[in-house]
């Protein structure tokens, strides 16, 4: 069925309600409009649904929500696991608590119990409530850090983390066959609370989710002796992180927390903030204007569902507040983590720090220095969280750490996703421990690099929208794919690594060896002199990412090696396009 008759079809059927039909009527005149709501359904991908909220099959509405439930709800069933039930978060964005009663009562209709939070909730503690509930699945309506339109569905499985394989396919070939909205089931709130399965959950999974944290602290003296010292500032950036991260730094005793009030309150439109993305400097704006006039040493961010974080620190020397990328907190986190550790209580032999593809190569020299192994995985916390499930099963492997470029990371196995409410908890008790040593957080930052080496990470992207933008990013891929680079600049391609066909050239000698890991639309070039180059289009967003990593013998020079590639592939890009 072509787009005019699918917009047609929506005007006319009765299933549809009429607050909808209007929506439509505003786009009757509107061509182009009407092909992008409708020329295709909104994908459900490996990380479940995200778009642009609004009416038509490409769009993210209570329609869509529901179709997406059912095939949900069919894979369920063909396992033989509905008694078993689904907990559903939600977050700050428009239409977040509506999706999640849709999803609710679809679930209802088709007799899966539904556990759903009494008001928002932060990712991470939607992945404990999973395994604290014993349930077979979990779903989050959120859409993470993109713009104020959009919102998101996320699926979890059993173990807390985001589905994989087999269980991403199979129930994405379940939403697929759903082709008729009128087949899927639902029913009321009222009869879904009488039949026992809708229930609301709250305070008990919030009290849990924070015990849980709080047993993650390695040094809770160096807290009690620097908890009326250290000053933070906070920011929610109007989503879920605000009343969990300053419960978790009220009760371990931290006693100035100041938090960046503008952006305090649940606000879908994240009036303060173009996007609400930790990433983003201008997301900091208010919070190091906060920082200067209470004399802080460290202001942190977490993005809407809170399972990444932004972070400031102080430099003393300078009185400067410096930017933490997500590779230089997750480096941070992950030595000050497992060297405490290791100090306090020893390392297990089969010790492991995970890091996904797209990471900095300062967590494998982190892994060498307290000779430790060091697993790499596909870009998505899920194989994080795929690769704990499978030490808990084998009995091989002992998590240690995990993190991702993109600001995300997991202290401890109480979640299966990044948690920022745990990062947050973790790096402001590190920072009470390196001041009780005379240290700020910046200063272990600078010993990481002369222990470890300057590495410097970088990332470039473009956004390439509708029909056309998604041709253009698949056309960038197979280009790099047809022919393989020799040189980035003065950077020779080593191997050639492409996730896709699993295959890792060697340049020089030819040998091929598969990757190891899943099929994955990704090429990633291992260069001269530590550098690398990787290339994969956002799971989340239309666009294509350019990572890239270099490593210095000071500051100063890895960022000038890292500026110089950087412009290396800005006119790679260009010559592409």
């Amino acid at each position: 069925m072509d787009y005019q008759k699918k917009y047609n079809q929506w005007l006319n059927d009765s299933y549809f309600d009429e607050e909808t039909k209007e929506e439509l009527k505003r786009i009757a005149d509107d061509e182009n409009e009407i092909k992008e709501r409708f020329y295709k359904d909104l994908e459900f991908g490996t990380a479940g649904l995200r778009g642009v909220i609004g009416a038509g099959t490409n769009r993210l509405n209570i329609y869509t929500i529901r179709k997406a439930t059912q095939g949900l709800a069919n894979y369920i069933v063909k396992r033989n696991a509905k008694e078993k039930g689904v907990a559903i978060a939600y977050d700050s964005r428009h239409m977040s608590p509506e999706f999640a009663d849709e999803a609710a009562l679809c679930l209802a209709g088709n007799g899966i119990k539904a556990y759903v939070f009494d008001a928002l909730r932060p990712t991470p503690e939607l992945s404990f409530a999973v395994r604290q509930l014993n349930c077979i699945a979990g779903i989050n309506i959120t859409a993470s850090h993109n713009p104020p339109e959009y919102n998101g569905y996320k699926v979890y499985w059993e173990d807390g983390a985001q589905i994989t394989p087999p269980h991403d396919k199979g129930i994405m070939d379940e939403v697929q066959a759903v082709e008729d909205f009128h087949c899927v089931k639902t029913m009321s709130l009222k009869d879904a609370r009488e039949a026992g399965l809708y229930e609301t959950i709250g305070k008990e999974i919030d009290d849990a989710y924070i015990e849980a944290l709080k047993g993650q602290v390695i040094h809770q003296e160096a807290i009690d002796a620097m908890n009326k010292e250290l000053k933070i500032v906070y920011s929610p950036l109007h989503g879920t992180g605000n009343v969990p991260v300053r419960r978790v730094l009220k009760e371990l005793g931290f006693e100035n927390v100041y938090i960046v009030k503008e952006q305090e309150l649940p606000d879908g439109n994240f009036p303060t903030v173009s996007y609400p993305n930790p990433e983003s400097e201008e997301a900091f704006k208010l919070g190091l204007k906060l920082a200067k006039e209470v004399d802080a040493d460290l202001i942190l961010a977490t993005d809407p569902d809170a399972d990444r974080l932004g972070v400031y620190v102080k430099d003393t020397m300078s009185g400067e507040y410096k930017v933490l990328t997500g590779n230089m907190s997750g480096c941070l986190l992950a030595d000050y983590e497992i060297g405490q550790r290791k100090e306090k209580e020893g390392l297990p032999e089969d010790g492991c720090l995970i890091k996904t593809i797209v990471t900095t190569n300062m967590a494998d020299a982190i892994a060498r220095g307290y000779e430790i192994n060091l697993k790499e995985v596909l870009t998505g916390f899920k194989y994080i969280g795929q690769k704990i499930l499978e030490f808990e099963t084998t009995g091989k492997g002992h998590y240690l750490f995990g993190f991702e470029e993109s600001y995300g990371c997991l202290i401890g196995t109480h979640a299966r996703d990044k948690d920022a409410i745990v990062a947050t908890m973790a790096l402001c008790e590190a920072a009470a421990y390196y001041k009780t040593k005379g240290k700020t957080l910046w200063d272990a930052m600078i010993d990481l690099y002369e222990k470890y080496g300057y590495y410097k990470d970088g990332i470039q992207s473009i956004t390439l929208k509708g029909i056309e933008g998604l041709e253009k990013i698949q056309q960038i891929l197979n280009t790099l794919r047809e022919e393989t680079p020799s040189s980035f600049g003065p950077y020779k391609v080593v191997k050639a690594r492409d996730y896709q066909a699993n295959t890792i050239k060697d340049i020089e000698t030819g040998e091929i060896k598969p990757t190891g890991l899943p099929n994955s639309n990704v090429i990633y070039y291992d260069l001269t002199d530590e550098a690398w180059l990787c290339v994969r289009p956002s799971g989340t967003e239309p666009k294509v990412k350019f990572y890239y990593g270099v490593k210095g013998t000071s500051l100063e020079n890895a960022d000038e090696k890292s500026e110089e590639l950087g412009k290396e592939v800005l006119e790679m890009i260009d010559k592409m396009l």
